[in-house]
């Protein structure tokens, strides 16, 4: 396919809608869609459906004869309402939107103006993989899809379904075709990852996956994964941290609190305590591994006490790249009928969160002055780390999709400054 017949796609939310945008961009455009705008939405708070609108009505303003179709999550939990905004010519949901079918159906002079199934009906994941990437350096490739659990303010699983797992044997075929064009990362993604397996045959877990993906896929440079749940252990994932330098030392876990009254009143599956069993594992198991972590402020119920136990997680469980959620309330959701703090209270202890956050990394980034790494460069003669840290190389410039081996020399902001390796700079 020509650029001239690729959508323009804009893509809100998590890892898992940026796989799927390359999807449906690919299908739109085979189906002759070209000229279509696709807003790809999230709605895992009221603030991402909030921009996803805002960008919907300036696309009109600046484009007055172009189709404009609205999917993903947002758009498969409430679809009448996006359909009923004058902006949006077509509403499409998250399972359809991933089968060529129904882009030639939009395509067509009698298009429906909905086309949405029953999700919680849907039994199979995607049908189609991407083998390729848009203006990507690294690869995402889903192994699941959807969840079994219902935490009380996830509004998610009624956007994805239940879990569905890709076959081992799929997604083994995928990932060699992303190798052969030219993926030096891939990045396993879905809605639980953790929960990959658990329909399949034998129950397979995560860790197995990764050991096949790695002993099949020997060309594949890196690998790494999208958040993970750390009420879960697994021994074969951590057995292959410890032993295959391949897959990436950064695990970012679905932690989203450090208070165990406020995480069963969640609904989560784990206590405080496991996350840092989780992390004490793992870095026993790779001393060089990094910890990202989801948090969210101001939950329901939520104390000054409870607020300060997790600070005091994220400090004690070593977690370095904090992805801080201010609580949003979704209807539907049983924590939405609970009592609530104030939007005041919410946005404070989001700030506090934050604020704590950028001085963990602070410091991580410091003490990484002196040491070295290796830099997949993405745009500009920047990229990231093993660790996902970002890095700005310094010196000679290199392509985009190139792994270079880099001496820390030193922290620019929340990035740090690397010089390649004087083999690099020789072309060895």
């Amino acid at each position: 396919m020509t650029r001239r017949n690729i959508p323009h796609v804009r893509t809100f939310g998590c890892r898992l809608n940026i796989w799927e945008s390359e999807v449906l961009r690919e299908q739109a455009g085979a189906a002759g869609l070209s000229d279509a705008i696709i807003f790809n939405t999230c709605a895992v708070t009221v603030e991402a459906e909030k921009q996803a609108r805002q960008a919907i009505r300036r696309a009109r303003r600046d484009n007055p004869d172009a189709k404009i179709i609205v999917t993903g999550c947002a758009a498969q939990i409430a679809p009448e309402t996006w359909a009923d905004m004058p902006e949006v010519t077509q509403v499409v949901g998250n399972h359809d939107k991933l089968k060529p079918e129904s882009w030639k159906k939009l395509s067509a002079s009698n298009a429906p103006s909905l086309l949405v199934s029953d999700i919680m009906e849907v039994r199979e994941t995607a049908s189609h993989l991407v083998d390729s990437f848009h203006e990507h350096t690294r690869a995402f490739l889903q192994v699941q899809q959807g969840c079994d659990h219902r935490c009380t303010f996830c509004i998610i699983p009624y956007g994805r379904g239940n879990n569905r797992s890709a076959p081992a044997s799929r997604l083994i075929d995928a990932a060699k075709n992303l190798v052969d064009n030219g993926c030096k990362e891939l990045v396993l993604t879905g809605v639980d990852i953790t929960s990959w397996g658990s329909d399949l045959p034998g129950r397979p877990r995560l860790g197995n996956l990764v050991r096949k993906l790695l002993s099949e896929v020997r060309d594949l440079p890196r690998l790494r994964l999208s958040s993970i749940d750390p009420a879960e252990p697994d021994a074969e994932l951590m057995a292959v941290l410890a032993d295959d330098p391949r897959l990436l030392p950064h695990l970012h876990l679905s932690a989203q609190h450090g208070d165990d009254v406020i995480l069963k009143r969640m609904k989560r599956r784990h206590l405080a305590r496991d996350v840092l069993r989780f992390c004490d594992e793992a870095r026993r198991r790779r001393p060089d591994v990094v910890f990202g972590a989801d948090v969210i402020a101001g939950f329901p119920t939520e104390s000054d006490q409870a607020h300060q136990a997790s600070l005091d997680m994220i400090e004690a469980a070593g977690i370095t790249h904090l992805h801080v959620f201010p609580y949003s309330s979704r209807s539907g959701t049983p924590a939405a009928v609970m009592p609530q703090l104030s939007p005041k209270i919410i946005k404070a202890r989001a700030r506090a969160l934050r604020q704590f956050g950028e001085q963990r990394l602070e410091e991580f980034l410091d003490s990484a002055v002196g040491s070295t790494d290796q830099l997949l460069v993405e745009m500009g003669n920047c990229g990231h780390g093993r660790n996902f840290t970002k890095i700005r190389l310094d010196g000679a410039n290199y392509p985009s999709g190139r792994l270079v081996d880099v001496n820390i020399v030193g922290r620019d902001g929340n990035s740090l400054v690397g010089q390649a390796h004087a083999r690099e700079e020789q072309g060895v």
